[in-house]
């Protein structure tokens, strides 16, 4: 009698391990892209907001009457009315503080640039013995906070007849501002092709002919940039016009917002304030949306050699 084995049956085979897929190092990086351009976009939104807010809200409020601003602040105003522009520029002598505001920022922004970039072209263009001395000086000059000079400042103008001055407080304005615009237009200068300027000088011109005529009109990018930061600068200067200028008569459009401002404790003409607030913005808001493109260009073309 035969006896038939039964088949042995074949052990199954372990189910195979699946791993995960692996990301690639590109796939990692796009996601980390994708992260911080998220938080970007949020930041740069919270930030607009918190900009743009308060400044629609000042120029709506502007329109309001004052029982308006008292009862809704937050709404939109009933009927749009420059009877407050006409108070503010008028009656709280707003348009002589605009009128002197525009005379110094002019005669400082001029002098800033013009100085500015005679003396950072020297600095980036020509070595000579205390260069970057004199360079960091300038810089050095960045660092250091106005209001601990201004009680020597104060009687230093005031000895000098600059004090009570539009062309002194200019003056003091360009001083104020003269380290930025050399720091800022030096590395500009650096950046320009050193072939243009031996180019010139090939042809026949001299040192200040190949500045004024070479030189310069390729600066114009970092130029704008260096005079919209100054303009915006001196247009919102408060503190050395509070300390210099104590005529009423010769009160730029900040301290001129500062009184008017103390005299609504006795006066509530807060649509005038509001409306003054909103004549003060327009044209540095103004430069700004017009040389938009320029002060890119120049912030990149000097940070990038």
């Amino acid at each position: 009698m035969s006896v038939h084995s039964q088949p042995r049956a074949l052990d199954p085979k372990p189910p195979a391990r699946t791993e995960p897929p692996r990301r690639s190092g590109r796939d990692q990086a796009d996601i980390g892209g994708r992260t911080l351009n998220v938080f970007s976009h949020a930041f740069l939104l919270t930030w607009a907001v918190l900009v743009i807010l308060p400044l629609l809200w000042t120029v709506l409020n502007s329109f309001k009457s004052d029982d308006e601003i008292l009862t809704s602040a937050w709404s939109l105003p009933g009927s749009f009315s420059l009877d407050s522009f006409v108070r503010a520029w008028t009656t709280a002598n707003i348009g002589q503080y605009f009128l002197n505001t525009a005379v110094v920022v002019s005669l400082g922004v001029i002098l800033t640039l013009g100085l500015g970039s005679l003396v950072a072209y020297v600095i980036a263009r020509y070595p000579f013995p205390g260069n970057r001395v004199i360079y960091f000086l300038f810089v050095a000059g960045l660092t250091f906070p106005v209001f601990l000079a201004i009680v020597p400042l104060f009687f230093v103008a005031r000895s000098l007849q600059l004090a009570n001055s539009l062309p002194g407080l200019a003056l003091i304005y360009t001083a104020y501002y003269l380290p930025f615009a050399v720091f800022f237009l030096t590395a500009y200068f650096r950046t320009l092709p050193d072939s243009i300027a031996d180019a010139a000088f090939i042809d026949g011109c001299g040192h200040w002919r190949a500045f004024f005529w070479v030189m310069l009109p390729m600066a114009r990018p970092g130029m704008i940039s260096v005079g919209i930061f100054v303009t915006i600068g001196q247009w919102n200067q408060f503190l050395l016009p509070l300390v210099l200028q104590t005529d009423p008569d010769k009160y730029v459009i900040a301290q001129g917002l500062a009184s008017l401002a103390v005299s609504q404790e006795y006066a509530s003409d807060w649509s005038g304030l509001f409306a003054g607030l909103t004549l003060s913005m327009i044209p540095v808001l103004v430069v700004y949306i017009v040389f938009q493109r320029q002060i890119e260009s120049g912030m990149v073309a000097g940070a990038v050699k």
